[in-house]
């Protein structure tokens, strides 16, 4: 028979223990999750090639590529959120052969990081596009913009209509959805400290399940591809910039497309599982004589999913833009030795 236990005896006290294991598993957990900046010198070694400029833009050392005919129509390309100007490789080939085409990396991503202001609202972006403009002496461009880029070329031709030759909507932001929440990765970023905390983690596992929401092709989910946002992501400023922007950003105002009176054309893929098909023919109600072009077969990015398809038919949009007078004065921009010595960036073929 077991001995008894005297009844001044108390049993082990075992929760520091558990205490103490819960802990070191945690910490393990955080340092294996933690994922620091990179070197700005080493991103722009393998994401910028010799198209690349950096220029200053209000403060901000800009990341700018032009390509194609200098003497044609400028047409300015704007990402979308947590994008980079990589995206519109595929159109900058296609549409190079007749029309300048001009990319840029916003504030707050790719190889731009943060500037100044310290603002990263579509309205703030629009200020921005007008600098840029500025700087590089153009007096009217197109503007095109995809996603959130879109909601910021639009904001932009309907506040500087002054400033746009036509506009190119691909599958834009800017109405409320339709349940009236924020999307879930916007509600976990305002979320107290979880916002706060989760922006450094790895951010390969998200960019990967993303890619494979934002693209019908699966295919398009490659590991060059994750590699490319992810390591962007963690450029120098731009997770704080994407956290700062999903707090500070209010609902946007389209009742002000009503008023917009410039050529449009609307892009859309009709397997778009973020913003709804639907928007495109909002816009296209709202915008006075937009035309619109639904892809059956593409998501939410069809500039990269197809990009000879969807960049024939801004062309043919293209062809009736009339060409404004441009200045020639140069553009200040600052070289930099990472990218003098670059080979082109490791992004992958796009496929059509």
């Amino acid at each position: 028979m077991a001995p008894r236990r005297r009844r001044d005896e108390a049993p082990p006290r075992r929760w520091p223990l558990y205490a103490l294991f819960g802990a070191a598993v945690f910490a393990g957990v955080a340092m294996w999750a933690y994922a620091p900046s990179l070197p700005p010198e080493t991103l722009i070694a393998r994401y910028a090639n010799d198209r690349s400029r950096f220029v200053d833009v209000g403060g901000v050392n800009a990341h700018v590529r032009e390509q194609g005919n200098p003497e044609g129509v400028p047409i300015l390309l704007i990402h979308g959120s947590n994008g980079s100007l990589h995206m519109w490789e595929g159109w900058a080939r296609e549409l190079g052969k007749e029309a300048r085409v001009i990319s840029v990396d916003l504030p707050g991503h790719g190889l731009t990081g943060t500037w100044p202001r310290d603002e990263y609202t579509v309205e703030a972006y629009a200020d921005f596009i007008e600098v840029l403009i500025d700087t590089l002496h153009l007096d009217k461009v197109v503007v095109a913009g995809h996603s959130l880029g879109a909601a910021v070329a639009w904001t932009f031709a309907a506040t500087r209509p002054d400033r746009v030759i036509q506009l190119v909507l691909v599958d834009a932001a800017g109405y409320p959805r339709q349940d009236g929440e924020a999307p879930l990765p916007t509600r976990l970023a305002r979320t107290p400290l979880l916002g706060d905390v989760g922006i450094y983690f790895k951010p390969e596992g998200v960019v990967r399940r993303s890619l494979a929401d934002a693209y019908a092709d699966p295919t398009m989910v490659t590991a060059e591809r994750v590699k490319r946002y992810a390591e962007l992501q963690r450029f120098p400023g731009n997770r704080e910039a994407t956290l700062q922007r999903a707090r500070t950003q209010e609902p946007l105002d389209p009742t002000i497309l009503k008023r917009l009176d410039v050529p449009t054309l609307i892009i859309w893929g009709a397997k778009d599982r973020w913003v709804p098909v639907v928007d495109a023919f909002r816009f296209q109600e709202d915008i006075k004589g937009a035309k619109l072009e639904i892809f059956e077969n593409l998501g939410h990015n069809p500039m990269e999913e197809a990009p000879r398809a969807t960049a024939a038919v801004v062309a043919a949009f293209l062809a009736n833009a009339p060409l404004p007078p441009q200045s020639s004065a140069p553009v200040e921009s600052e070289p930099d030795p990472a990218v003098e010595e670059t080979v082109q960036p490791a992004v992958v073929p796009e496929k059509d």
